[in-house]
């Protein structure tokens, strides 16, 4: 069954006195194209983070966000007063070098670097941290696939609907493209005919037939019809798919073709009911060409 690529995931965790949480977001794209969020003391994890989203997620554009929340004193960055004392030495000396006094911002202060340390048990609590994170991002790309399968559901009967649309409009197309050169024979011949009628000149049946036929050439849209007909059935293919494989580019494409094939059909055909039954073809692969968009 095809999968949208819109979907939303989240999973939490409280590890007394931590809490952990993980939030998945996606959208459609053509790509795969991931965007992680992490506290400082996890951005070393970003590279296997996004190895782990890239085996779960094949496309779309990926926010991934995790927060930790830890109330103890232990977890807070210790100020190096040293370094913070030398700064602020550094920085009473400027109003005798530029000649007016300069503001010291207290919080600029502290970004400075070597100011603040990571507390003594950085890389443990990291440690700790990596396999409940690598936990809850699998939880919360569970919870993402089974929206996308849920609108993927709803995608697959818009879709199937389309098919179908199609589908019974290419059948009286084909049923109506014999008639239309018998009719433009008997046209031809009753034109003739009117025009001449007072005339003595003979209309010779050899051109009248081939008339008909250098018609008959330049309206013929059985290969059109060929063409569309195989589209749709590997359009019908690809959205009845069990394998979870993603589909999207490759309906895309097949989307194209399709909408190429029926403007060849609406150039060729002078019929004015071919010309109606492809117009509402034209106007629903419009609408597959849409969905696809965010079909995984």
């Amino acid at each position: 069954m095809i999968r949208s690529m819109t979907g939303f995931g989240e999973a939490t965790m409280d590890v007394a006195p931590v809490h952990y949480a993980v939030e998945v977001r996606s959208i459609n794209n053509k790509f795969y194209k991931a965007a992680i969020r992490l506290p400082e003391e996890l951005e070393g994890l970003e590279a296997e983070i996004d190895a782990r989203l890239r085996r779960r997620l094949n496309r779309g554009s990926i926010t991934l966000k995790v927060r930790i929340s830890d109330p103890t004193a232990s977890a807070a960055y210790r100020i190096n007063i040293e370094a913070l004392q030398s700064y602020i030495e550094r920085l009473g000396q400027l109003p005798h070098d530029v000649g007016r006094p300069v503001p010291i911002d207290v919080a600029a202060l502290i970004q400075l670097p070597g100011v603040l340390q990571p507390p003594t048990d950085f890389e443990s609590r990291i440690e700790r941290a990596k396999p409940i994170i690598h936990q809850l991002i699998d939880l919360a790309c569970d919870r993402l696939i089974e929206m996308r399968d849920r609108e993927g559901a709803m995608l697959y009967e818009d879709l199937h609907r389309h098919y179908r649309a199609i589908c019974e409009r290419l059948e009286r197309i084909s049923q109506r493209t014999p008639v239309v050169v018998e009719e433009y024979h008997l046209r031809l011949r009753q034109r003739i005919e009117s025009m001449l009628r007072d005339a003595t000149v003979h209309v010779n049946e050899t051109d009248l037939v081939r008339e008909v036929a250098i018609y008959a050439e330049r309206s013929d849209i059985a290969e059109e019809i060929t063409r569309l007909n195989a589209h749709l059935s590997q359009f019908r293919d690809l959205i009845d798919r069990k394998n979870g494989e993603p589909v999207g580019r490759t309906l895309d494409f097949l989307a194209q073709e399709l909408l190429r094939e029926a403007n060849t059909i609406a150039s060729k055909s002078n019929d004015a009911p071919i010309s109606r039954e492809i117009v509402e073809v034209k106007g629903a692969i419009d609408r597959i060409k849409e969905q696809v968009q965010n079909v995984e």
